[in-house]
């Protein structure tokens, strides 16, 4: 996907929301493990690889998500991370979503440089259940990062964050059921709480998808297919545009500037218009796939 950037791949299973991985599954049904660790020389520098006619193939003012088949701060990265600091450092018109399950771990993992931090990197952190929440959003509290947020996918279990999102520093929640091998469900109550204290604090709230077995009403839904997991997430209107996340972005100096033809403009397909995930979404990416049958 074009607002993906996986430096390298692989991971070891950290917490409950780890059990049922969807990047071990993926792997397993290419007869790969997992576990395995690996630098992904290809796409190791992928925001800085540029196109035929000499510009980045990511544009200024995109966000791509970063190490979504592993985790940023994972200790098997630690000999790679450096030189990925590096190249996040030299896109600063580009914002770079970390999320990760190991904030224990970040501190020590930050570039000497990085002062109170880098205003084009949006830090996350996954709570799968109420446990993970209270264990890991004290740490998010705690980092230098210019922006924050939280993820709560695979959503495991009920959370309550109403006490953290008062402080203003939470700038954007997203939530989503789980798939593949084991699902476990994902109740509505769950989504519309969370929803609910977003809404109340004027926080960005995100409902993706359903996942594969979703409860409303205490009837138990199943739902395979991911494109119509979306679609169903959408038609709740679990979905909430708080204050925006201004990202003080600045021109790469490489000698890009922010002008039309560098500058990320977002649109979308007939098929983007339920995808619930539109609301933090890059938009578009033409590839085509929507046309085939």
């Amino acid at each position: 996907m074009h607002d993906i950037w996986n430096p390298w791949h692989g991971c070891i299973k950290k917490s409950e929301g780890c059990e049922n991985c969807y990047m071990y599954f993926l792997d397993k049904q290419r007869n790969q493990d997992g576990r395995l660790i690996y630098k992904v020389k290809n796409n190791f520098d992928y925001p800085l690889q540029r196109d035929k006619f000499g510009n980045y193939k990511i544009k200024s003012g995109e966000q791509i998500r970063v190490c979504m088949t592993s985790d940023f701060f994972l200790p098997e990265a630690d000999i790679w991370r450096d030189d990925a600091w590096q190249i996040i450092k030299k896109r600063p018109d580009v914002v770079f979503f970390l999320l990760t399950k190991r904030p224990e771990r970040v501190a020590r993992c930050l570039p000497p440089d990085w002062n109170d931090g880098w205003e084009n990197v949006f830090f996350n952190v996954t709570c799968e259940n109420q446990k993970r929440a209270d264990e890991r959003i004290p740490l998010l509290f705690s980092l230098p990062f210019k922006h924050k947020g939280i993820m709560a996918a695979p959503f495991i279990g009920k959370i309550s964050i109403a006490e953290y999102l008062k402080s203003g520093i939470i700038e954007q929640v997203v939530c989503g059921g789980e798939n593949y091998d084991g699902s476990r469900p994902l109740e509505y109550d769950w989504v519309k709480l969370l929803y609910d204290e977003c809404v109340s604090f004027g926080v960005t709230f995100c409902f993706i998808e359903t996942g594969t077995y979703f409860i409303k009403d205490g009837k138990k839904y199943h739902i395979p297919n991911k494109r119509r997991q979306s679609e169903m997430a959408y038609k709740s209107g679990l979905q909430y545009q708080g204050k925006s996340i201004n990202f003080k972005l600045k021109p790469s100096g490489q000698g890009e500037l922010f002008n039309e033809c560098n500058v990320y403009h977002k649109h979308f397909s007939v098929n983007c218009q339920t995808c619930a995930g539109k609301l933090i979404c890059n938009g578009c990416s033409d590839c085509g796939l929507c046309n085939k049958k």
